[in-house]
Order: C-alpha cells, then structure tokens, then sequence
C-alpha cells in the first residue's frame, strides 16, 4: 500500500473533498508510475483521479461503523511518536 495515502474513513469531521482528490491523485500517481503525466496522456490521467475520487467518496459515504470517530490531531500526534520511535 502506499504510505502516503492516508485513512479517511472515521474521522471528525469528516474527509474533506480535498482529502479524497489527494488520496485518488496519489493512488493513481502509483499505479501509472507517473508523478505528472505527459500531454498525450494527461486527459486519462485526469479521468482517472476523478473516477477514483467518486469512488472513494461513494465508498466513504457507504461504510458503517459503531466506533467512536477519530480525533485527526491525536492520530497525528500517535503517528509522529511512531515516527519518533523508529527513526529516533
């Protein structure tokens, strides 16, 4: 998996758009092995990150849980002590 992609389901507040058009540009930036794609193929590239982008989001709005949502900044916070902690 791609470890710039982030969890979004769970959150409060919820995923930004912003958020989920991040997390498809970077999933479609893995799978083309394009950082930024070339005129010729530019249009599919685009096409694809605002498929992915739907669905994510129709998946996002799908999903259902009886966990207590997230807090971003705690997460943030245990992810930095993670960090901290492997990488000194």
């Amino acid at each position: 998996m791609c470890r710039n992609i982030k969890t979004l389901f769970n959150f409060e507040p919820p995923a930004t758009e912003d958020e989920i058009h991040a997390s498809a540009l970077q999933f479609v930036r893995k799978l083309s092995g394009f950082n930024r794609p070339s005129q010729a193929n530019e249009a599919a590239f685009e096409r694809a990150v605002a498929e992915v982008s739907q669905a994510a989001r129709h998946l996002l709005t799908s999903l259902h849980t009886h966990a207590p949502a997230r807090d971003r900044e705690v997460e943030a916070e245990r992810a930095r002590e993670r960090s901290r902690l492997r990488f000194g």
